[in-house]
């Protein structure tokens, strides 16, 4: 422990370069999500997270969209408390045998068109808790998945680019199928 210590003086934190004072990717990226969810769901992107049993690596990176730095509340998307006003669900974690119903009953309330996204390694196959007596595997197993995004956990920005991609593949469905009435 007071090895610990000693080198927690001496290193410099751990933490992302300071933000430069107009980072205009960050900005264009979040602004294409919006557009994009204005143009097809009438209205801007509300998100509902939901663990499902994860060590909270990945929910702090999603409470990092809500920071300073990021601040995508500002650019229309938001997270709501409840998944009735939800049009995207973002499940973290693996899924345990006691949250298997809640999410089930999470999924069943979210309004239609819906979306989830599983973020982390965890939400793919169960990652480190793979094989516990407590888990049941990946969100796929419960809820049908529309996109993974890879990490553990996976940085804010690929989150972003996560729902970006989402968006667009909405885009093409809603494209493709409205090409297919005429």
């Amino acid at each position: 422990m007071r090895k610990l210590f000693f080198e927690s003086l001496i290193r410099p934190p751990m933490t992302e370069p300071l933000p430069q004072p107009d980072d205009a990717s960050l900005i264009e990226l979040v602004t294409a999500i919006d557009d994009t969810a204005r143009q097809h769901l009438g209205h801007s992107l509300s998100i509902r997270a939901v663990d499902a049993g994860s060590c909270n690596g990945c929910e702090l990176e999603l409470h990092a969209l809500s920071n300073a730095f990021y601040d995508i509340e500002r650019l229309g998307i938001r997270f709501v408390a409840s998944p009735r006003h939800a049009d995207v669900l973002l499940v973290t974690g693996p899924v345990t045998k006691n949250m298997r119903e809640a999410l089930e009953r999470t999924y069943n309330a979210t309004p239609n068109p819906k979306w989830v996204v599983a973020i982390g390694g965890c939400a793919l196959d169960g990652g480190c808790f793979a094989g516990s007596y407590a888990v049941v595997g990946g969100v796929s197993e419960v809820v049908p998945v529309d996109l993974h995004i890879p990490g553990c956990p996976p940085p804010p920005i690929e989150i972003l680019k996560g729902l970006l991609a989402l968006m667009d593949h909405i885009n093409m469905k809603i494209g493709v199928m409205r090409s297919e009435d005429l």
